[in-house]
């Protein structure tokens, strides 16, 4: 038992130096200039070049960006989780012909892969003239994180007694009464899992944007980073900073919201 606690140990170690040391590393380069990453990559700066994180902090190419991603992040967590909703409220409490092959078929959206769609989805957009708009981004996301949210949430719906729902109905509770006003506030734990995971989607989402904006003035973030790369490719440091800059909302975010997604995920699997 001790030898197999330690291998765990070990793998969770050098996992986790997978991935802090990468941060790190970039963390401490920002600090740096050229000079002395060319030098001395993995020291400590010597000096400390505070410089490259407050020009970009003072500079709109990281706050537009950023307020951008924020803006399309939200507006896709509204929009999915209140179409997802319904559709999930209907699968899990209405008995219907061809309800569970309309189902099957929403779930089979999780084998479709994002990039094989780009380019039909590219010729749509332009058709609907929703090239540089922010919707044009937003409701792709949406679409593309139905069948999971679906998923999610007909698992926490069904879980709900029938009695609750008579008792409602008995009541004079209609049936949309009963999702908006009973369903969805015991559901909550459930709505803040697939909010969370619909954050952090959109937020890393890098191929949408970056086809549907020719406009600077709603990149997002993730295209920010690869056009300031783009900019200052022989600023290595400069661009390390902002590199940091930009993952620091999402993984504040994450830390914050880890505890509920898991919580969410671990509770819908076991309730299903």
């Amino acid at each position: 038992m001790r030898v197999k606690h330690l291998w765990l140990h070990l793998v969770a170690i050098v996992v986790g130096a997978v991935i802090i040391v990468p941060v790190a590393f970039g963390v401490l380069g920002g600090f740096k200039d050229n000079g002395q990453l060319s030098t001395d990559p993995f020291g400590l700066p010597d000096p400390w070049v505070p410089e490259n994180y407050t020009s970009i902090l003072g500079s709109s190419a990281f706050w537009r960006p950023m307020f951008n991603s924020a803006l399309i992040a939200a507006a896709t967590v509204v929009l999915l989780v209140l179409v997802a909703s319904m559709a999930a409220y209907i699968f899990a409490r209405f008995n219907f012909r061809g309800r569970e092959l309309l189902y099957t078929l929403f779930a089979a959206g999780l084998m479709f892969p994002f990039a094989v769609a780009i380019l039909p989805l590219f010729v749509l957009l332009r058709e609907l003239s929703l090239l540089n708009s922010p919707l044009g981004v937003i409701l792709p996301q949406v679409a593309f994180g139905l069948p999971m949210t679906i998923i999610i949430l007909r698992a926490f719906f069904r879980t709900i007694p029938g009695e609750v729902e008579e008792a409602a109905i008995l009541d004079g509770c209609t049936p949309f009464g009963f999702y908006w006003r009973i369903l969805l506030p015991m559901a909550r734990p459930a709505l803040a899992t697939v909010s969370v995971l619909a954050i952090v989607t959109s937020w890393n989402n890098f191929m949408l944007p970056l086809v549907v904006f020719t406009d600077p003035s709603w990149w997002t973030l993730p295209v920010g980073v690869q056009q300031f790369q783009g900019q200052y490719a022989s600023d290595t440091a400069r661009i390390l900073a902002y590199v940091v800059l930009a993952m620091l909302p999402a993984l504040a975010f994450y830390s914050v919201a880890e505890r509920q997604l898991v919580g969410g995920l671990a509770s819908g699997a076991t309730k299903g």
